[in-house]
């Protein structure tokens, strides 16, 4: 048993501009803030994927992405979970050129991981990037504030990644991501 995410990875432009914007900002929180290699949007997140529901679940990926449309995204504004008031984790949005293509592309993922025996949690997609975690619940409204004054810049998502999540063996105790495989985006044009 393997836990594992299907998850939009940004590239590393992208990646590299909102870790700049945050990087002045930083000091101002004592929060666990997340490393910028780890941002990604999750798509479809599994606690326990069987080895053997691997291959099945590799082929019904690249059968879900086929079926999707490339398009364009932004990280643009914040959030906060559960609610900026009492969040514990703080956010940065992700905006698509055609949200419900997106939001179509985490159906199709979980869907092909339920679907291979790799049940998914049930939460809403709400696509977002994890910028930091709090040990307790804060008031995170300024915070949520100041992402929304950020628009990075753009970029075409062409594949989407199976990630594997291996809890504390990455630095200072975090997880450690390893991409087992991605999935390419239908031949359409892209969006936007």
């Amino acid at each position: 048993m393997t836990r594992m995410f299907v998850a939009v990875v940004p590239p590393v432009e992208v990646v590299d501009d909102l870790d700049e914007f945050l990087s002045v900002r930083r000091g101002e929180a004592a929060y666990r803030w997340t490393i910028p290699e780890h941002w990604h949007v999750t798509l479809a997140f599994m606690a326990h994927v069987p080895d053997r529901s691997l291959d099945d679940l590799s082929d019904r990926l690249t059968r879900a992405a086929a079926k999707r449309s490339r398009m364009t995204l932004h990280v643009t504004g914040g959030g906060a979970f559960p609610h900026p008031d009492q969040g514990r984790v703080l956010t940065a949005g992700i905006e698509a050129d055609d949200h419900e293509e997106l939001r179509r592309l985490a159906t199709g993922a979980r869907a092909a991981a339920g679907k291979a025996g790799a049940p998914v949690d049930g939460q809403r997609f709400r696509p977002h990037l994890t910028v930091a975690r709090l040990g307790h619940p804060d008031n995170l409204t300024r915070w949520v504030r100041v992402l929304d004054g950020y628009r990075g810049p753009a970029w075409h998502l062409d594949e989407i990644a199976l990630v594997a999540s291996y809890l504390g063996e990455g630095p200072r105790k975090r997880p450690r991501y390893d991409v087992v495989e991605t999935f390419t985006l239908g031949n359409g044009p892209v969006q936007g």
